[in-house]
């Protein structure tokens, strides 16, 4: 049986999208995402635990985050989980996770509810890009 790679995720940009455009054309976005989840501790008191997600979107979905996202923006966002490494100037290995996204949606109050319907996008599952390559193909 195939394993099963899903992420769905409901918060907040941290900032706005980083935008890079490669010589063919093709674009790659990416922004820190916050989500929070409240719990009561011992004493009943509320406490907000927040964790930091690193989103990457490829191609339209980052034509529409480069259009329409930015700093506190809430979104759904359903993707997959990679982790990539590199080597950095003093030959130390680094890791990241990254959220590849695959479908977005922009979320709001009463008054985005008509840009919310409107702007749900999905993205067809596009060739990952290998450590090999510097562009997405």
């Amino acid at each position: 049986m195939a394993g099963v790679n899903k992420v769905i995720l409901i918060g907040n940009l941290g900032k706005d999208p980083d935008i890079f455009s490669f010589e063919n054309g093709v674009k790659k976005a990416s922004f820190p995402l916050a989500t929070t989840e409240s719990y009561k501790d011992k004493e009943g008191n509320r406490v907000d635990q927040t964790e930091w997600h690193n989103i990457v979107l490829w191609r339209g979905l980052a034509d529409v985050a480069e259009k329409y996202l930015n700093k506190g923006k809430q979104i759904f966002l359903e993707g997959r989980i990679k982790t990539r490494s590199w080597d950095d100037k003093d030959g130390n290995k680094r890791y990241i996770t990254e959220i590849l996204g695959d479908n977005l949606t922009m979320l709001g109050g009463r008054r985005d509810q008509n840009e919310t319907q409107q702007n749900k996008v999905e993205e067809p599952p596009a060739p990952e890009p290998t450590a090999e390559d510097d562009l997405p193909f």
